[in-house]
């Protein structure tokens, strides 16, 4: 495994961490995981503009 791939195994198991300690319940998942796509979708259109 290349050092590329170990940096990003580690931020996605930080951000699973921090994900699900900022989450107790399944309603503050299904939050996160519409904001995080609200952000998304700002940026594709602001890309496109």
């Amino acid at each position: 495994m290349n050092s590329t791939t170990r940096k990003l195994l580690a931020l996605a198991a930080v951000l699973t961490l921090l994900l699900s300690v900022g989450c107790n319940t399944v309603r503050g998942v299904g939050k996160d995981v519409e904001t995080a796509g609200k952000a998304i979708q700002r940026t594709s259109e602001k890309a496109k503009d």
